[in-house]
């Protein structure tokens, strides 16, 4: 028994490789919609070049459509990731619509047994899967996965029935395989897009803050040649009218710093 084998045992939850399971390489291959396949991605190549920031849903949407199947959905390992919260379903449809956001611990969870082994998997989650997460959820009678990564995150993409024990086959996982690919191209332009839009505003604040150095820089000028004078002796007794002329720089200096302090941090990078 392996090591993940023993851990999701009395879990509820099953999860095989499907590279060595000879019982689903024999499903007989369904009749399809020809015109499915073309539209879905049709429908994904639009998001991606025109809508990024939609696309994993519409590939979740696309995945029910074209394998026929109750629910899908896309995982991403959180960036503030804990043991208890350790994936993000960052896009659900079908049945399982509601769990969008849901978060699922690292153990034990179909997710992290596809990441680790590499491969596509064969899922199945009774109802004593569910209730040991906390979750309400119709089980998953027959459901495939299929990693995928990027340089900067993973996950996993599913594709899950909740009633047929005999839902997909080959050709499905060969779909989901397509999929997942667009999946991981899908966050990395999303990062990209986000990284940009950061950057763009990083500019623009640091233009802010050079026209007020420059700002900051007369008052300044004019209180340090005030002060200069007036300790050299050129105002005799006219303290009274040096101080007014230094507050009043001074209070200009403190309005500029003021609005200088309010532009958003941002991390060290």
């Amino acid at each position: 028994m392996t090591a993940f084998s023993a851990l999701i045992a009395d879990t509820g939850l099953e999860v095989n490789d499907l590279q060595a399971d000879s019982f689903f390489a024999a499903r007989p291959v369904r009749v399809r919609d020809v015109t499915a396949l073309p539209e879905g991605m049709r429908r994904i190549a639009h998001a991606l070049t025109e809508h990024p920031e939609t696309v994993l849903q519409v590939l979740v949407e696309t995945a029910v459509e074209i394998c026929g199947a109750d629910s899908s959905a896309i995982s991403l390992e959180k960036e503030d990731r804990t043991e208890d919260a350790y994936y993000h379903w960052v896009a659900v449809a079908g049945r399982y619509s509601g769990m969008y956001n849901a978060v699922f611990p690292h153990y034990p969870t179909g997710c992290s047994i596809c990441l680790e082994r590499g491969r596509p998997q064969h899922v199945r989650a009774s109802k004593r899967y569910f209730d040991l997460l906390g979750i309400t959820a119709p089980p998953v009678t027959d459901g495939l996965m299929f990693p995928w990564q990027t340089d900067e995150a993973r996950g996993t993409f599913y594709i899950l029935a909740h009633e047929r024990e005999a839902a997909f086959d080959r050709d499905d996982l060969h779909m989901l395989e397509i999929l997942a690919d667009f999946a991981a191209t899908g966050v990395r332009q999303i990062r990209q897009q986000k990284l940009l839009l950061e950057r763009a505003g990083l500019l623009a604040q640091a233009a802010m803050a050079n026209q007020l150095a420059h700002n900051i820089n007369n008052p300044l000028q004019g209180l340090t040649n005030i002060l200069y004078l007036a300790a050299e002796g050129h105002y005799g007794d006219s303290a009274r009218v040096v101080g007014r002329d230094a507050l009043s720089d001074l209070g200009r200096l403190c309005a500029l710093v003021r609005e200088l302090l309010s532009l958003p941090r941002q991390k060290a990078r």
